[in-house]
């Protein structure tokens, strides 16, 4: 495909760009390289039973899912103002209609 000098100045104009008599040619050598490379790209073979590549292993194995207790430097409940029964217990200031 053969890219005018028209061509450049319709996309330039399409892109609102302001293209000097000077830039023009060097863009519109550019822009048939462009749609060279693109042409290019039809011909390449579309294999698709070589199936999709995938980085690394295509399957992860997974760990036993184990709870273990975290390890702190203290207890909670001396941590904790206050720690009722495995809850932190925090003081209630009112209803949400109270606190805009």
């Amino acid at each position: 495909m053969s890219i005018t000098r028209e061509d450049v100045l319709r996309v330039a104009q399409l892109a609102e760009l302001a293209v000097s008599d000077e830039e023009l040619p060097g863009l519109v050598d550019q822009m048939e390289r462009i749609v060279g490379f693109v042409e290019q790209l039809s011909s390449v073979h579309d294999d698709t039973a070589a199936g999709t590549f995938v980085a690394g292993p295509s399957a992860t194995p997974l760990r036993e899912d184990v709870v273990q207790p975290a390890k702190l430097a203290h207890p909670i409940p001396e941590m904790a103002p206050e720690f009722i029964d495995g809850f932190f217990a925090v003081p209630l200031r009112g209803t949400l209609a109270d606190n805009p």
